[in-house]
């Protein structure tokens, strides 16, 4: 996100991409190449962490917990060296969702990684899955995509590679298994519980995602592959999972007791104390949903990052705002929260000039957080002209965004929040000086638009000085916007009251 000027990190492999996906339950390294679309792997790690158990009554990941997550992430970044930065992408999901102290464990995990870590909204979760699985293992049909992970369980409908409808729900194997089977014992007693309390949490989606929607249902990641291996090593089925083959599964739970009795051909350890929640949660699903067999699906999470981040460097390459699905959803934005289109790109154009001066070496991502600020700081207008710059930030920081990770969208709601007024607001954030020229450039475009007609983007120049930033303009076009000057003005006057930035005017 900083405009500080930065040597470009040569990669030592080209045309790779590595994807993180930290689960409630396991941590996973996938690093693949797409040449022309196609998946090829490279390499996959995986361990199991335990971060969703490690949560504690008062929603804090523990000490232990956020060890084994930091342990995990420096082997990892063992074999990410060489990678640039442009080549990885990191999502964390529920249990950093959940997490009061994550921002405290994000930092600490940043470190180790030596990468920037996404904690994704859960219907950005679902969208990611259902993309892996619509390119690995694509249909014509319309299909149920389920994927049960530590913390929550995803539901998708879609028809070829676009979803329909993506929702996230908070019941995961791990949760439920720490729930009703925590003390070890298999009983039918803790099973039916379990089924009611994963009843409860999917019942809202018995209408919308219905059997009459879909043809074919699949599966997704681990505790689907696990039932599944387990169902085909007994010889159960060919590794469909089926109401009978459930209910045989909960039957030798039952018979087994203790979870640390379970013996299972194809049971590895590391699923031994969730497998229970897993069961439960897949035969209410069966049961609610109508689910006669559910296939096990190529494509996950973490190969849905990987086409989302060769998507997203194929418009950086190409400069093309199209192929890259946060611009779809700004556009989204802009059309439900009726934007003025043509102020926001006035906004923009001014804005772009002016950061382009002060920042010429800023990442493309830098950039075009700005741009997506200038895009959508306005949209607060529709729930009223006063104060509308906190109303925009409020919605931009909690609206669904496809594309867009829950710390991106709260980057640029910060940005919107700071394009007027004081700056005590977002006093915290300016201490960090890349965000400050990104809000002071912000500030001073809707200050040169703020008539709301055509502008030259000429007409102001930014030139910056260690932490002063100095603007020239002309004595003639001065004489001649005398309102914008007065603003200028006030605008040099806030910055010299907070902020790390000093606003020089130079007529």
């Amino acid at each position: 996100m900083s405009p500080e000027p930065t040597p470009p990190q040569e990669s030592r492999w080209p045309g790779q991409l590595a994807a993180i996906d930290m689960g409630s339950n396991s941590f996973r390294l996938e690093i693949a190449q797409v040449p022309h679309g196609r998946y090829r792997r490279v390499d996959y790690l995986k361990e199991t962490v335990r971060l969703g158990a490690g949560l504690d009554a008062n929603g804090l990941l523990t000490e232990e917990a956020a060890l084994r997550g930091l342990a995990c992430l420096a082997r990892f970044a063992q074999r990410l060296k060489g990678f640039a930065p442009g080549q990885v992408r990191a999502v964390a999901t529920q249990t950093l969702r959940e997490a009061r102290n994550r921002d405290a464990f994000l930092a600490r995990a940043q470190t180790v990684l030596g990468q920037p870590i996404e904690v994704i909204s859960g219907r950005e979760e679902a969208r990611l899955i259902y993309a892996g699985v619509a390119r690995l293992q694509p249909s014509s049909l319309p299909r149920l995509v389920i994927d049960i992970g530590g913390r929550s369980t995803e539901m998708i409908l879609g028809h070829g590679r676009k979803p329909l409808r993506a929702e996230s729900f908070r019941v995961g194997s791990v949760s439920l298994s720490l729930r009703y089977f925590g003390d070890g014992r298999l009983t039918e007693q803790a099973f039916r519980a379990a089924q009611v309390a994963a009843g409860a949490e999917l019942e809202e989606a018995l209408e919308p995602f219905a059997a009459v929607h879909w043809e074919e249902a699949l599966g997704s990641s681990g505790t689907v592959g696990a039932v599944s291996q387990l169902l085909a090593a007994s010889g159960i089925t060919d590794g469909r999972i089926t109401p009978e083959g459930l209910r045989w599964l909960m039957e030798r739970c039952l018979q087994a007791g203790r979870v640390e009795r379970l013996a299972l051909p194809g049971l590895k350890d590391d699923r031994r104390a969730v497998i229970a929640g897993g069961i439960a949660i897949l035969y209410t699903l069966a049961a609610h949903f109508g689910i006669e067999s559910l296939q096990p699906a190529r494509g996950a999470l973490r190969q849905g990052v990987i086409f989302d981040l060769d998507e997203r460097l194929q418009a950086a390459a190409l400069e093309q705002d199209g192929h890259d699905i946060r611009d779809a959803s700004v556009r989204e934005l802009q059309r439900r929260f009726m934007v003025d289109t043509d102020q926001a790109r006035r906004v923009a154009s001014v804005a772009e000039v002016l950061y382009e001066q002060v920042g010429p070496r800023a990442t493309p991502e830098a950039r075009r957080e700005l741009m997506w600020a200038c895009a959508l700081h306005e949209m607060g207008m529709m729930v009223s002209h006063h104060d509308h710059h906190r109303h925009s930030a409020y919605l931009l920081g909690h609206v669904d965004a496809p594309g867009f990770s829950q710390s991106q969208q709260r980057r640029v709601a910060e940005l919107v929040l700071g394009q007027r007024g004081g700056l005590r607001k977002i006093e915290a954030a300016l201490t960090q000086e890349a965000f400050a020229w990104q809000v002071l450039c912000l500030r001073l475009a809707i200050i040169k638009c703020h008539a709301r007609g055509e502008v030259r983007t000429d007409a102001l120049a930014l030139r910056r000085s260690g932490a002063t930033a100095r603007l020239d303009f002309g004595a003639d076009w001065a004489a001649t916007h005398p309102r914008t000057l007065h603003l200028l003005h006030e605008e040099a006057e806030a910055w010299s009251r907070g902020g790390v930035l000093r606003l020089v005017l130079r007529g």
